[in-house]
């Protein structure tokens, strides 16, 4: 089936909400997010279509796909569907959905399940369960008061759970306290981390940054840091994606663990003598 037409979505950060919808975007007011100059600006699947919003699948590596709303809406994530014998789990969600795009996902094994990083990455989450048999969609409980939309297919979890065998969710906190990161094992047997932005890839290769909001520049502190890169320490994983599209393709345990020493040290004063 696809998502009824009347669902509201948030044009800023693309997450589905209540109808009727509140005065302002609960998750965009906060202080990680924004709400536009022009004032809150509210949609519709419908609407969307209207405006020639489709979805585009890109395969990254063998059963990893990247999926992406485009033109783009929100805050323009690019979400994951990891794939298994056993059942695909969609990762971060779009925050639109269209006859095409359930029919696309379709004949790359459907969804299983479904799960975010964090709230920011909601998307459409419930019109994707409703496509997919009620896929079960995971939050987890540390962030359970930013659903925005609920029903009978959100299934809480505490720190990790397994929402198709051989995928597992794992809370690292930090951005928001439940963000999350999921691991998946590639074709060649390899760990892969889908990070989200909870342990975020960036421009420069082979290091990643941590924030409590990467557009308003907010940092998180040293301690945090540590903790979420002692969080992932037991993990077995090389290759890492990030929810822009970025992406480190060897040695990415390393860069998650020498990039929270390096942001550590700077935001603890270590180098002050530079600056």
């Amino acid at each position: 089936m696809v998502a009824p037409s009347d669902v509201t979505i948030c044009r800023t950060c693309g997450v589905e909400t209540t109808t009727p919808p509140p005065a302002q975007c609960p998750i965009c007011t906060d202080d990680r997010q924004w709400v536009p100059a022009s004032g809150q600006q509210w949609t519709t699947r419908a609407e969307l279509e209207s405006e020639g919003h489709h979805i585009s699948t890109a395969q990254r590596e063998p059963g990893l796909f990247a999926i992406r709303v485009e033109p783009k809406l929100g805050i323009g994530q690019t979400c994951y569907l990891a794939c298994t014998d056993s059942g695909n789990l969609l990762f971060d969600v779009p925050a639109y959905i269209d006859a095409e795009a359930v029919a696309a996902v379709r004949e790359l094994g459907g969804v299983a399940a479904i799960a975010a990083s964090h709230p920011h990455m909601f998307g459409a989450q419930l019109e994707w369960s409703a496509a997919f048999d009620d896929a079960p969609v995971f939050v987890c409980r540390a962030d359970l008061e930013w659903v925005q939309r609920t029903g009978p297919a959100i299934c809480p979890y505490f720190h990790e759970t397994e929402p198709v065998p051989g995928v597992r969710l794992r809370r690292v906190g930090g951005h928001f306290p439940g963000s999350a990161v999921a691991m998946w094992t590639g074709s060649d047997g390899t760990g892969v981390m889908l990070s989200g932005d909870s342990i975020g890839p960036v421009p420069r290769s082979g290091w990643v940054s941590f924030m409590r909001s990467f557009p308003n520049y907010l940092p998180l502190s040293a301690a945090v840091v540590r903790r979420i890169a002692a969080s992932v320490s037991d993990l077995d994983f090389d290759r890492m994606y990030g929810n822009f599209g970025q992406m480190i393709g060897s040695e990415a345990f390393a860069a998650v663990q020498n990039s929270a020493q390096r942001y550590a040290e700077w935001v603890s004063g270590d180098h002050d003598h530079l600056t």
